[in-house]
């Protein structure tokens, strides 16, 4: 696989009480004429928002777009290219295809408004939608309080900033997780990466510059929102985070990416593809985290599930099966 295919795919690669809400995109008169006049293949896509509640929380689903590109050579690294078909097939996908979606979330709770990462960012092409997304359902990137950032690849931080370098939320505090920010700010980590790390050592020096004094890190196994505790999962890359959010009785565990796509690496848990820094420990991380989700029928958030992202988990042979919750709109 060719270096440039790999750092494009980096750039773009007794639970809750689920109530939906499909939001409204279309605002005004014009607007709705505009729907009912068939689109051509030039028409930008509706934007996609689903609402459910965690207890007393209220999360929002927001679709940041799906990139799709031909499999590269190695994108499981310890399975063969026919058996990654299989599995796609298994789960009537296109074989030698990648569709990778993203999903970002807005979590209301405790009187606070925060994001959950901030997908790929202003300019890129199939995906980058949340901000036009978020403008569509009527929230104010300054109404923002905080933004949680789960892991800095670029599909999650790239979206702090505007097209025009300065911070998308400007009221935000951001929070980082502090193993992470340790790793990709070293100056001596930074030096000794292999040519295929150095783009993100890059990137994330140019994210955070214009975040100066707005960003705060965090440890594991802290509440840095109200109900929301973070979850150490390392692997993916060494300060890789998920959040489990609670409210009352009600609980969403927030896996981040855990899991890439679920049709290859939910069925195969042992899987590593070739995002995982260290792919023996994401594939530990996953079972172990899998089976405790799996016991307490949790559900669960993922960042690269199919949209809105919300599923349960149950076990199936030697991996798990991917259940998708009811989709339920109301008015």
């Amino acid at each position: 696989m060719t270096e440039l295919s790999r750092r494009a795919l980096v750039a773009g690669a007794a639970g809750a009480t689920v109530t939906g809400l499909l939001v409204p995109t279309m605002t005004s008169p014009a607007a709705a004429q505009d729907a009912a006049t068939p689109a051509g293949p030039a028409a930008s896509p509706i934007p996609g928002a689903y609402r459910y509640k965690v207890g007393e929380a209220r999360v929002t689903a927001i679709s940041d777009g799906v990139r799709t590109f031909p499999m590269p050579q190695g994108f499981v690294r310890n399975a063969s290219g026919e058996a990654v078909n299989d599995a796609l097939a298994a789960a009537f996908l296109p074989p030698d295809q990648i569709s990778i979606p993203f999903t970002v979330l807005l979590i209301e709770t405790g009187g606070r408004r925060l994001l959950v990462d901030t997908g790929n960012g202003p300019g890129q092409g199939p995906v980058g939608l949340l901000a036009p997304t978020l403008a569509a359902i009527g929230v104010a990137p300054e109404s923002i309080d905080q933004v949680v950032i789960s892991h800095f690849h670029g599909d999650h931080i790239n979206g702090l900033l505007t097209a025009e370098g300065t911070p998308a939320f400007p009221n935000a505090r951001v929070f980082v997780p502090e193993a992470e920010w340790s790793f990709w700010m070293d100056d001596g980590e930074a030096s000794r990466a292999p040519d295929r790390l150095k783009g993100n050592f890059q990137n994330v020096r140019r994210v955070f510059k214009p975040l100066d004094g707005k960003v705060e890190r965090y440890a594991w196994n802290k509440e840095i929102a109200p109900g929301l505790v973070s979850v150490g999962t390392p692997g993916h890359t060494p300060g890789h985070t998920s959040f489990e959010l609670g409210s009352g009785a009600d609980a969403l565990f927030i896996q981040s990416d855990i899991t890439n796509i679920p049709a290859l690496f939910v069925a195969n848990p042992s899987w590593q593809v070739m995002l995982d820094m260290d792919g023996v420990k994401a594939a530990e991380v996953r079972r172990r985290t899998y089976d405790r989700l799996v016991a307490d029928r949790m559900y669960v958030a993922g960042y690269h599930f199919p949209f809105p992202g919300a599923a349960h988990l149950a076990r199936e042979g030697e991996g798990y099966r991917y259940v998708p919750v009811m989709w339920n709109p109301v008015p």
